[in-house]
């Protein structure tokens, strides 16, 4: 019995039974007026048992993604309707974004808590969950290195959001957007422009592309003009560019002579654009504007400005969250989870990603977590 890890032993009537403790993986329900995904899918449940957890859900878990709780149940889920005995249960619990406040109380001291957070927008919150000697994992903070790519969510959910944009977009655009040539005229294609050429970015470029329209992009990084033109857009380049680049590939703030240049190249481009996509965020800061007042006011009436900068602020000086504002013709949306609009696919890869982390985090030896602050992904993302 010395030898049993993650073991306990009870004493019966002289007899000494060993039992092996397994733990346990909790996921609860999201509201679904603010998050339609989930962070397990049947088959990841199937997986992370597999993998020596016990995975317990809410009732009617993903019921409105089509899974019923039988599909779980069928793999070996466990099903509950009370949440606040899954939460005091668990040893692992995975979610979309933070639990509310009265579930929050219901975590205890030694808890493992993974999900997307974001620490700079809810630090007081997650600061008193940390408090409570809980390990809380913020995914988006997980660097990029090629042993994290499998678990990248921020990558897989980008991918999704810039084309969902440019659907979103193209819905609201009210002409063709492919070249049309008919016996009475031709109808010219649509002209979009990308800002910032990010993930959701270049999948916005490649979705405007094989939907038939002249496509341009702009970003502070000169490292995605080769990767904005593989896909067929053209870069636009401010004279005299620097790498606004860092050592993560991520962009970073650029100077205000920069900004002037950019801004005089985006004001005369945008009088000939249709369709404006706008993506670009700074990890940890406000969202920069870069579509101004008189930048907008001088593009064409029907045009069409989607901004996935809303939530962070916006990248345009209208942009509202989950409103459509007209500005002199130019609609403007922004929405404050557009993967609610593809919730499935969003689940899917979000549910691999997470795995994969959890993969990393579990010592099957031991059958518990390990967190080794000597591994660069657990380091980054575990919030102190």
């Amino acid at each position: 019995m010395g030898n049993c890890r993650g073991c306990s032993s009870i004493n019966t009537n002289g007899r000494i039974l060993v039992v092996k403790l397994i733990m346990k993986i909790v996921s609860i329900s999201e509201s679904q007026s603010i998050e339609k995904r989930v962070a397990i899918t049947p088959d990841i449940a199937k997986k992370y048992i597999s993998l020596g957890l016990e995975v317990h859900l809410s009732k009617k878990y993903a019921e409105h993604l089509g899974f019923k709780d039988s599909d779980y149940e069928e793999v070996g889920a466990k099903i509950n309707d009370n949440d606040d005995e899954l939460i005091k249960q668990a040893d692992i619990i995975i979610q979309l974004g933070l639990l509310n406040d009265k579930k929050i109380s219901s975590i205890k001291e030694n808890q493992t808590l993974i999900g997307v957070f974001n620490p700079y927008l809810n630090k007081d919150r997650i600061d008193n969950v940390v408090k409570k000697k809980v390990n809380v994992f913020s995914l988006e903070l997980l660097p990029r290195i090629t042993r994290a790519q499998s678990m990248d969510i921020l990558s897989s959910q980008a991918n999704l959001a810039g084309y969902k944009a440019v659907i979103e977009s193209f819905a609201n655009f009210e002409k063709a957007i492919p070249m049309m040539m008919t016996a009475a005229g031709t109808v010219p294609a649509a002209k979009v422009l990308v800002v910032g050429a990010g993930v959701a970015g270049l999948q916005a470029i490649a979705t405007a592309k094989r939907m038939g329209a002249i496509v341009f992009a702009t970003d502070v990084r000169m490292a995605s003009k080769e990767q904005v033109e593989s896909l067929g857009g053209k870069f636009l380049t401010v004279e005299g560019s620097e790498n606004l680049e860092t050592d993560g590939g991520y962009a970073k703030e650029a100077s205000e002579d920069f900004k002037k240049k950019q801004e005089d190249l985006l004001s005369e481009t945008l009088k000939k654009i249709d369709i404006v996509i706008c993506t670009a965020l700074i990890p940890g800061k406000k969202a920069p504007i870069i579509l101004k007042e008189n930048m907008i006011q001088n593009m064409q009436p029907g045009s069409v400005i989607y901004d996935l900068a809303a939530v962070q602020g916006g990248n345009t000086a209208y942009t509202e969250v989950d409103k459509l504002i007209q500005k002199n013709g130019v609609k403007i949306m922004g929405e404050t989870n557009i993967l609610n609009k593809l919730p499935t696919s969003a689940s899917s890869l979000y549910a691999k990603n997470v795995f994969n982390f959890v993969s990393n985090l579990y010592d099957n030896d031991s059958k518990k977590i390990n967190i080794n602050l000597e591994d660069e992904i657990i380091e980054k993302t575990l919030i102190k």
